[in-house]
């Protein structure tokens, strides 16, 4: 890559570099040998010009089987449905068009349950919305400055563009360093991604927090020829909140973000040394949740069958696959009862209370909590 994915400028700085690992988003028949696998690099860079986060050369091909969207995305969504219409943006007869995630998951049957019926995926050329929402679909566009001029086009006057995203300043907090994956392009904090509305026609008016993945925004915005502003003055509240919050912590600061390698090195080192203890004290072993976000992590940590006997997911697209780079296979939950491992390792923490309601005879803890002691 040799631009920004927002401002198209020529200040991208390498922030954090995880070598060659798997596709993120490929997952192998589980017969198959992993010393087979392709390879990728996996880099993120940083504009030092707007302040964006994002993948640098990708040269993997979407192949991901769909997924069954957690409960805590759908209570997301939900929650995030009922303040939009508490701010007024989703009157009687609205239009509303939505840019999900590939990954799996729609707002847009919440959005008729509250009765629009003019509610469907966003197509370029469809009639003006009054309401555009995107949940994680942005940062799977390769050139961010064109996607969000493309939403600023289905806006009528007065209509409102909600864009949902995991906030940088969450994963540079967090160390959240396995966020990087090939297919996500654009890595947002709040200050940036203003810039970004700005500079492509749109005027942000604020946003409200969730605490889904540790901490997304909902940032709003309009047309900035709009006659009607359908401002909320406590989202302009938050957005200045969070925008401070930000600048003391520095994350468009490339020495600042650069810290997520350091962390990337600590947490392979604790996955592996506390799998390896679990193994050699006859701890059996499973994982749950055959996330995307777990590959490289997967890889880089050396992890087979001999210390983790499968992964398991709810996506039956899934089930006779591998985690990629691995021999480790994709089952169903079936196979926890069938195999009954010692404990289960959930590889995204939002997982962890669905997962262990729904199986509440079985040991599970977070991946985070498991290696947390080991990592400096």
């Amino acid at each position: 890559m040799s631009s920004c994915r927002a401002c198209n400028s020529a200040t991208v700085t390498t922030v954090l570099d995880l070598g060659l690992v798997p596709a993120a988003d490929s997952f192998p028949p589980a017969e198959s040998s992993p010393e087979g696998d392709e390879m990728h690099a996996l880099a993120m860079g940083l504009c030092t010009t707007c302040g964006l986060a994002q993948l640098l050369d990708d040269d993997t091909r979407a192949d991901e089987p769909r997924g069954v969207e957690p409960e805590a995305l759908t209570r997301a969504a939900s929650r995030a449905m009922d303040e939009i219409a508490r701010r007024g943006w989703l009157p009687d007869g609205a239009v509303v068009r939505e840019y999900g995630s590939p990954h799996g998951g729609s707002w847009i049957p919440d959005v008729r349950s509250r009765g629009i019926t003019d509610a469907a995926p966003a197509v370029a050329g469809s009639r003006p919305a009054d309401l555009v929402v995107d949940g994680f679909g942005l940062m799977h566009e390769p050139d961010q400055a064109a996607a969000l001029r493309e939403r600023r086009a289905l806006l009528r006057d007065g209509g409102v563009l909600v864009l949902q995203i995991h906030s940088f300043a969450t994963i540079v907090r967090e160390r959240q360093w396995t966020a990087l994956r090939h297919g996500h392009f654009a890595y947002w904090s709040s200050t940036a991604l203003e810039t970004a509305l700005r500079a492509t026609g749109l005027l942000p008016t604020g946003c409200w927090e969730s605490d889904l993945y540790g901490g997304t925004l909902l940032v709003s915005a309009m047309r900035d020829d709009s006659v009607r502003l359908p401002v909320w003055e406590d989202d302009l509240v938050t957005a200045r909140r969070v925008r401070d919050a930000e600048a003391v912590a520095a994350v468009t600061d490339p020495a600042v973000v650069s810290t997520l390698g350091a962390a990337a090195v600590a947490e392979v080192e604790a996955v592996r040394a506390t799998l390896g203890a679990s193994s050699r004290a006859g701890v059996t072993l499973a994982a749950y949740g055959a996330a995307s976000r777990a590959v490289a992590l997967f890889a880089m940590a050396g992890v087979t069958t001999e210390v983790v006997g499968a992964v398991v997911d709810a996506s039956p697209a899934k089930w006779g696959r591998r985690m990629p780079g691995t021999d480790v296979p994709i089952v169903g939950p079936d196979w926890l009862y069938a195999h009954r491992p010692d404990r289960v390792v959930v590889t995204v923490p939002d997982l962890l209370p669905e997962v262990a309601a729904a199986h509440p005879e079985m040991s599970f803890v977070d991946l985070n909590s498991a290696t947390e002691g080991l990592r400096s």
